[in-house]
């Protein structure tokens, strides 16, 4: 039987024919377009108030550019973020009400006023913090940032105040709890004196004694507790 009448065959060795090499397979592998693996998800948008931030952040630098004369962020100071601030109440929508006005020192007013509307102090307290730290994270010093200087932290103690008094609404610090160490110290009191009417215990005829002598040393230390708290 004719061996060409059984189709294509395997190149003979002895041939001399050249065979497919490796880096020839290799590459034509590797020219195909690799696929991008499963479950992979874009990046995390940025949070509140990270986007707060950056805006509040162009918006200082946008006051700064259009400031007459203009301002460079390196000879920015305290003095012109106050000015930065008394600018942002003609965008507020915080009612303050004036020495003179009849509803001063009023928290709900009857009827509306003329006073003028301004920033609340929460807000500008809020704000001072987010560019505080957008300054150092856009390549600034610590010991040169404007918006922790001296004056800014009065002037936010002024407007704090102020308008505490014109709206009759006190700005109040939360007060944190301190731990209450005269129970702490009566409870190891009240242990250590059980622990010893155990030891005493075992000696006899000592035990009633051991007995009353723990009775003794709990009511005292009960009594220290509630004397101290």
């Amino acid at each position: 039987m004719d061996s060409t009448s059984g189709g294509a065959t395997a190149p003979d060795p002895n041939s001399g024919e050249p065979r497919p090499s490796a880096a020839t397979a290799g590459s034509s592998s590797a020219s195909q377009p690799q696929q991008k693996p499963e479950g992979s998800s874009p990046p995390a948008p940025p949070s509140r108030y990270e986007s707060q931030k950056r805006r509040d952040w162009n918006t200082f630098l946008q006051y700064l550019k259009n400031h007459k004369p203009p301002l460079t962020l390196a000879r920015c100071s305290g003095a012109h973020v106050i000015e930065f601030l008394k600018y942002l109440d003609q965008f507020g929508k915080t009612k303050v009400h004036i020495t003179g006005c009849p509803y001063f020192g009023h928290p709900n007013p009857p009827v509306p006023c003329s006073c003028p509307l301004k920033q609340a102090w929460g807000s500008l307290d809020a704000l001072i913090g987010r560019l505080r730290a957008a300054y150092e994270e856009n390549g600034g010093l610590p010991e040169s940032n404007p918006f922790g200087a001296r004056a800014v932290r009065i002037y936010l103690r002024e407007v704090r105040e102020g308008q505490a008094k014109a709206r009759g609404i006190p700005y109040e610090k939360k007060k944190r709890k301190r731990p209450n160490v005269a129970v702490a110290v009566a409870s190891v009191s009240v242990e250590a004196a059980a622990g010893g009417s155990n030891s005493g215990g075992g000696e006899g005829s000592g035990g009633g004694g051991g007995d009353s002598s723990t009775a003794t040393a709990t009511s005292a230390a009960a009594a220290a507790a509630t004397t101290t708290v």
